[in-house]
């Protein structure tokens, strides 16, 4: 099957012929229609993961994931040949991705029905970035009437992050430059979104709205440190960097560091909230499989939203 691969680590990826992937006991194969570039898959191809996650070549990035289920491994419940699902590949190493023709992914774990009315585009590339947005939030447990920053707003999880907040209630500060970026980042909701310039003086422009501090903040991007300096006494951030209690010092703010849980029940929440309209998924460019390349590429130049894949 093609799929987008990587021979050794650091290295840019490239279309390959690669065996078709076999669903194992407590698997599904899954013909992938559509799948996205995330930061992860950068992360991957950069080396960044050697030593924490095991890899195995030719490795297939990729993590988003929908299509129809092609074959069940023995024991597998609750799926059937024929289904349309979508998820994220949650598996222990690094080698079977969903930039891919067919992946294989446990049926337990990261994988969910596409629910009607859901576009199987917007489902390829919902999962991964879906989840972070789903799970920081939750984290921060933002309340109607609450201000957040939302630190990265351009890219996926941001897009998402910025309609999960306004949906809370919550009062929105978003970053992004002027121009394409925040009319990007304005137009994602109704809602009436704030946005500050990171290239210029955060701190000026976030205490013009919030003078006391904000209630919360969500590093996406930007410095952590800086971040949580912009938080009231007592509020919260939530990093999908790895921000860590010791780099905010002694102030008096709580910390949370939050890695994707892709598990079947926030997986139907996104798509449900999909589904209805509620929840707008970001897709701004898309590319066949055969441009796997150029579209890792133009997720590298940074740009907005999510970059999806056609893969059959």
């Amino acid at each position: 099957m093609r799929a987008l691969a990587l021979n050794e680590v650091p290295s840019a990826p490239a279309v390959a012929e690669v065996e078709t992937p076999r669903p194992e006991a407590g698997e599904l194969l899954v013909k992938v229609a559509v799948s996205s570039v995330n930061g992860f898959d950068a992360a991957t191809a950069a080396g960044y993961l050697q030593g924490m996650m095991e890899h195995r070549f030719p490795l297939v990035i990729g993590k988003d994931f929908a299509g129809t289920v092609e074959a069940l491994g023995e024991g597998v419940e609750g799926f059937a040949v024929g289904d349309m699902v979508f998820g994220v590949v949650m598996k222990p190493f690094l080698g079977t991705g969903s930039l891919a023709e067919y992946v294989s992914v446990p049926a337990g774990y990261g994988v969910a029905h596409i629910p009607a009315g859901l576009d199987i585009k917007d489902a390829g590339a919902l999962g991964l970035a879906g989840t972070a947005a789903f799970d920081s939030l939750t984290a921060l447990d933002v309340a109607e009437g609450e201000t957040v920053l939302i630190s990265g707003a351009t890219g996926g999880v941001g897009a998402l992050a910025v309609q999960l907040a306004a949906a809370r209630g919550a009062r929105v500060i978003a970053t992004a430059r002027p121009g394409a970026e925040a009319d990007f980042v304005t137009g994602l909701t109704d809602a009436d979104i704030k946005v500050v310039d990171f290239t210029g003086d955060l701190e000026a422009q976030v205490r013009a709205l919030a003078p006391e501090g904000v209630d919360a903040a969500l590093q996406l991007a930007g410095d952590g440190g800086q971040l949580a300096g912009l938080l009231r006494p007592g509020g919260r951030i939530a990093s999908t960097l790895g921000l860590t209690k010791d780099v905010v010092e002694d102030r008096d703010v709580a910390v949370h560091s939050v890695m994707a849980d892709a598990n079947a029940q926030t997986l139907a929440v996104l798509a449900d909230r999909a589904a209805s309209g509620a929840l707008r998924v970001p897709v701004t460019a898309t590319y066949p499989l055969e441009q796997a390349e150029q579209a890792f590429a133009a997720f590298g130049a940074g740009a907005l939203g999510k970059i999806a894949v056609t893969c059959s």
